[in-house]
């Protein structure tokens, strides 16, 4: 293979795909299919606009840009490393974050819910003053919450200092200091003992027998931000069990446990988990009242 095989975009568009599917590459960190990402991985390293393809397909690329794009492509089909830790940027919503290796790809149903508000659970989303995510990461939901909640607070809790430093190059991009705080924190260990109107949490989740068959591009995130033990249940039975001394009176907590109901139901069902309509259906984030919660 030699550059002067590549002259344009659509060359290398048609090279990618064909690449990624004999690869059988996963897709499961913001795109759904080889011709998405190949898109995105093309237009992001020749620095054009992610939603414009169409006018730049046949423009002629100098020789280094071929080598670039050529270069990026090999490392997504050899070492499966997610696109977002290539490009160091991923999408949620319509937000943009930056990402690399010490946090999980951002991926979240719970970020479906928050333009809404989270209606009809919150009644007077003004009123809402102090926030509290658990496991926050990149601190997308967390920055999120804060534009979306105007005059709340938000507190962004994460065991791992490298995932903190990553949220905090976020919440600096976003001008959100002050009113997104990183906390390292292992859960509610070194949280501020006051009450919180929203308690929101995407925590590891995933249960042992699922850890062990995960798609290698999932090898690259942090293992802790995954693995839930068992039942993929042990941190979130500590989010539900700590909740209660933590929460306003007319307050909530959010979990999303993927694709884990069944082990979410066996662990809280006697609360009466109220299941929240995403994308996915009805299966991917429990709600829970204060009131549930008080013993």
């Amino acid at each position: 293979m030699t550059t002067t095989q590549f002259t344009t975009p659509r060359d290398l568009l048609r090279y990618a795909v064909t690449r990624f599917n004999t690869a059988k590459l996963f897709f499961g960190h913001g795109s759904v299919e080889a011709l998405d990402e190949a898109a995105y991985l093309i237009l992001h390293t020749l620095k054009l606009p992610l939603d414009k393809l169409d006018p730049f397909l046949d423009a002629r690329l100098l020789a280094d840009e071929v080598l670039q794009v050529l270069a990026v492509i090999e490392r997504r089909a050899v070492e499966r490393v997610p696109a977002a830790y290539i490009t160091n940027e991923a999408w949620l919503g319509t937000y943009a974050f930056y990402v690399d290796e010490r946090v999980l790809v951002p991926r979240s149903f719970i970020a479906e819910l928050v333009p809404e508000r989270f209606s009809p659970w919150v009644a007077d989303p003004d009123a809402v003053d102090n926030i509290l995510e658990l496991c926050t990461g990149s601190g997308c939901l967390a920055i999120m919450m804060a534009d979306a909640f105007p005059n709340s607070v938000v507190d962004a809790v994460d065991i791992s200092a490298d995932a903190l430093a990553v949220a905090e190059h976020n919440i600096r991009e976003y001008k959100l200091e002050g009113r997104v705080n990183p906390i390292l924190s292992d859960l509610y260990a070194n949280v501020p003992f006051k009450k919180y109107d929203l308690i929101i949490t995407n925590p590891p989740y995933v249960n042992a027998d699922s850890m062990a068959k995960l798609p290698q591009e999932y090898r690259h995130e942090p293992q802790i931000a995954l693995h839930g033990g068992d039942d993929g249940m042990d941190l979130v039975r500590k989010i539900v069990e700590g909740a209660a001394d933590y929460l306003t009176a007319d307050g909530i907590l959010m979990v999303e446990i993927g694709n884990e109901r069944e082990y979410a139901e066996a662990a809280f069902g006697h609360l009466g988990l109220t299941w929240l309509t995403t994308s996915a259906g009805d299966d991917m984030v429990f709600l829970l009242t204060a009131d549930q919660l008080i013993k």
